[in-house]
Order: structure tokens, then C-alpha cells, then sequence
């Protein structure tokens, strides 16, 4: 991790002179809005080479998980600006890195976590529900979602704690002792969205299990709402871990918004989500930066953010604007915060007079990073402002009875052979998401940055 802030510093550094035109953005006029999120898009894909020649589609350099974050950044994007630009790369790479229809492919398998493996399925899912574009001849997305689910619950372990999904999926791998927040916050989500699409309650069974683990450990306070990162099963999982990050409470948040949908508005899911809205509204928009701002408060204000962490506000902004529709007495909470945020991300996109985007968005103006994960979260946040605009009757997350055309493969992922012992790739710490072991982007960062400086 060190090394990756190290460049970045070193970036802001040598190209400080920064240009003073910033995203345009009016958010009273659609136009303006598809506008700043597709300028955004740009600058992410620019980052991208998985369509070129010797580069291996959906993979990012250093990362794999951040793949399945970009292409669910990219599919919501085609959702809500309708702009298809970027639709062939998203279906090749989702494709590409399926394995088995469960997102754990032979030459990453052996090192990836369970949360990794969980936001390729959440694309896939997000994909199902938004009627993405199928692929001709590839799994269907909902089949996809289903792979991930069936390979994750067979992994879920009463060993210890009773219960709960590890962060690590071998034993071998650094972390396989934590039970992380993200990687079961995520699987709640997923087994949500699976059963308010499919109607199946077995879906609807695990996600309501895993909330209820959760909540019975240290990870989940359904009192004070709390969401912390991590618990160890060294001790019986009876300490935890308290960093504090946007995209847990997310995961949550979005989980029981798909819940309190599923079962038409239920007390336990309404509790659930206006708690979980309160405490992240009041602790990651502060006050101190007018509170309609949303700010990554455990590394932005020393600017010690890595990639990952960098992505984390444009995972609440999409769960946040989803949270919008599920829940509508939500809304008019939700709005003002997400149009803060974007006037906010607006202003800070104004690098190399070019719409290069920096990391805090309370600033108003670039603070000289620049990278794929700065532009993924600008695009997620203005195109979650597309809320006003949009029917929430057609707009909102399909189902299969409401229009939702994916291909149901409840057995999908459990024929998958795939071990440790038929992956040939080196393990490395770039390819996981908990906060505590990531690291950044190196040397490949710095010549596009130099291309595109010069020559857009």
C-alpha cells in the first residue's frame, strides 16, 4: 500500500499546475447530469486495456475485484444515461472471468476472498435486474448471481462463531481467520436481491440467516447501528475490528432495502433500514463539510486513501440511490445527500482541464489524485442523481414477474472442480478488498496518466 501512495504523491507532486474547469453540472437538467457521468465514464475507461490486444478482458492490473466493481458502475450507468458506449467491454469481460458460472476462474481462484468473488456476483445480479444486454452465447446474469450464491453458502462456517463467512476463502491465504463485514454484508445482499427476484424463499431464508448471524456478532449492532469492519475467529470472534467504511454500512443498507421491498414493507426490515440510513447519513456526510457531502472519513482527511478505499463512495452512492427507490419514504432523505455529493464530485473533476477527478469531493476542486477508482466514483454519484428523472415504476430493480428476462439456473456453480491446485497465478495483496491489507496501483497509472495529459 505504501508503494501505490507513494506514486500518488509523487503525481500530485510533479503535475500541480491543474486546470480551473471543472464539470459542468446543472441538477435541474437530465442532459447536464448523462453529461457529467459520461465525461467520468471516459476518463475511468481510459484506465482500462482489457479489450486490447494482450490484455486479458475484465482483469485491471494489480486487482481483480475491482473488475467486478467497474463493470457494475458500468451497467448502471447504461441503465440510467442510456449510453451503450461501453456495453461490449462489460459483457466480454463479465463473461470472460465467469468460470464455472460462479466467478471463481482457474487463474485467480486460488487467491481471491470471499468478497472478491461477491461483487462479481452483485454485477452479475445488477445486470439481471437492470435487463443488461445478455450475452449471445455466455451465462445468463441471474444464472451468474446464482453460481456465486451456491459456491458461497456451501462455505458458510459454524466451525466458529456460529456461523458467519470468512474474508479468506483458503487457508493458506493471510486473513483467513476474519470474518469481515463486507464479505457476509455482501452475501446478505446478494441472497436479497435473489429473492425478490426469483420469489424464491430459500433466498430469502439465508439473507434473513446471515442478517441475523451479523447482527448476534460484532460486525452488526441492530441498536446503535453500528457496522464494523472485521471480527477474528482466534478469540470466538468476541472482539472486532471498528473502521469505519462507507461501503459496509452500504452493503447493509442496500440488503435491507431489497428485504423491506421483498416483504412489502415489514417492521424488522423498516427498523433495519431507517437505522442504518441515520447513522451513515450522520457519520461519512460531517457536518464540518456542510453535511450534504459524502466523505471516505477514515483516509480522506489525511489523504491516505488507497484504490480500493477510493471506490467505497460510489458503492453507497448506487446503494443509496437503490435504497431511494426500494424504500420511498427514504427519498426525500436520500436526494439532498446525493446532490450534494455531486456538486460536490463536479467541482473536484477539474484536473489537467480535462475532468480528471480527485478523491474528496468536499473540497470542491481537484486535490491532484487521479486514477480509475477517483473516475468510478464520480460516475456512480452522478448518475445516481438521475433519480428525479426517472419512473420509479420502470426505473426500479426488475424482478421475473415485472419484466426481468434472465435465465434462472438454481444449480449453477455446484458442479465447479475448480481448487487451488489448478490456478497458475501468483498470489498477490492487490487482490483483496479488506481495508486493512490493500494496496495500490503502480507504475502502469503513471504512463496513462502522462498519455492522457498530453494528448486529450
Amino acid at each position: 500500500m505504501k508503494d501505490g501512495l507513494a506514486w500518488r504523491r509523487v503525481l500530485s507532486v510533479l503535475l500541480l499546475i491543474q486546470g480551473v474547469r471543472a464539470i459542468d453540472l446543472d441538477l435541474t437538467s437530465e442532459d447536464s447530469i448523462k453529461n457529467a457521468a459520461s465525461n467520468a465514464a471516459y476518463g475511468m475507461m481510459i484506465h482500462y486495456h482489457g479489450n486490447e490486444t494482450g490484455h486479458i478482458p475484465g482483469k485491471l492490473p494489480n486487482t481483480w475485484w475491482e473488475g467486478g466493481a467497474m463493470f457494475m458502475t458500468l451497467i448502471q450507468y447504461y441503465h440510467y444515461t442510456n449510453d451503450s458506449t461501453y456495453n461490449e467491454e462489460v459483457i466480454s469481460g463479465m463473461q470472460w472471468q465467469a468460470g464455472d458460472c460462479d466467478y471463481m476462474p482457474s487463474n485467480y481462484s486460488s487467491y481471491i476472498g470471499n468478497d472478491d468473488q461477491m461483487f462479481w456476483g452483485l454485477a452479475a445480479m445488477t445486470a439481471a435486474e437492470l435487463n443488461f444486454p445478455n450475452s449471445d452465447d455466455g451465462y445468463s446474469w441471474l444464472a451468474l448471481a446464482q453460481g456465486v450464491f451456491n459456491t458461497q453458502v456451501a462455505r458458510w462456517d459454524t466451525s466458529t462463531c456460529d456461523g458467519g463467512m470468512r474474508w479468506q476463502i483458503w487457508t493458506y491465504e493471510a486473513g483467513y481467520t476474519m470474518k469481515n463485514t463486507i464479505s457476509n454484508a455482501g452475501l446478505f445482499q446478494l441472497s436479497a436481491r435473489l429473492a425478490r427476484y426469483t420469489y424464491n424463499e430459500s433466498y430469502y431464508e439465508w439473507a434473513e440467516k446471515i442478517w441475523d448471524w451479523a447482527a448476534s456478532s460484532p460486525l452488526l449492532s441492530n441498536s446503535t447501528w453500528n457496522v464494523a469492519d472485521s471480527t477474528e475467529t482466534t478469540n470466538d470472534c468476541a472482539t472486532q475490528g471498528d473502521d469505519q467504511w462507507t461501503y459496509n454500512y452500504g452493503a447493509f443498507l442496500g440488503g435491507a432495502a431489497y428485504m423491506y421491498n421483498y416483504t412489502n414493507g415489514t417492521t424488522k426490515w423498516l427498523d433495519a433500514v431507517e437505522g442504518l440510513l441515520n447513522v451513515t447519513l450522520e457519520k461519512f456526510f460531517p457536518a464540518k463539510h456542510g453535511g450534504e457531502i459524502m466523505s471516505e472519513i477514515l483516509c480522506e482527511p489525511t489523504e491516505v486513501c488507497n484504490d480500493n478505499e477510493i471506490i467505497f463512495k460510489g458503492l453507497l452512492s448506487g446503494w443509496l440511490m437503490l435504497t431511494a427507490y426500494l424504500v420511498p419514504s427514504t427519498y426525500d432523505t436520500i436526494l439532498p445527500k446525493l446532490q450534494g455529493s455531486a456538486k460536490g464530485a463536479a467541482g473536484s473533476c477539474s484536473g489537467y482541464s480535462n475532468d480528471t477527478c480527485g478523491v474528496r469531493w468536499w473540497n470542491s476542486s481537484w486535490d491532484g489524485w487521479i486514477g480509475l477508482e477517483e473516475q468510478m466514483s464520480a460516475t456512480s454519484i452522478f448518475f445516481a442523481n438521475m433519480l428525479p428523472f426517472l419512473d420509479s415504476s420502470t426505473a426500479a430493480p426488475v424482478t421475473s414477474t415485472t419484466g426481468g428476462n434472465s435465465t434462472s439456473d438454481p444449480s449453477a456453480g455446484t458442479t465447479d472442480t475448480t481448487d487451488d491446485d489448478t490456478t497458475t497465478s501468483a498470489i498477490t495483496t492487490g487482490d483483496k478488498v479488506g481495508a486493512a491489507f490493500l494496496t495500490s496501483g503502480l507504475i502502469g497509472a503513471w504512463v496513462v496518466m502522462i498519455a492522457w495529459m498530453l494528448f486529450f
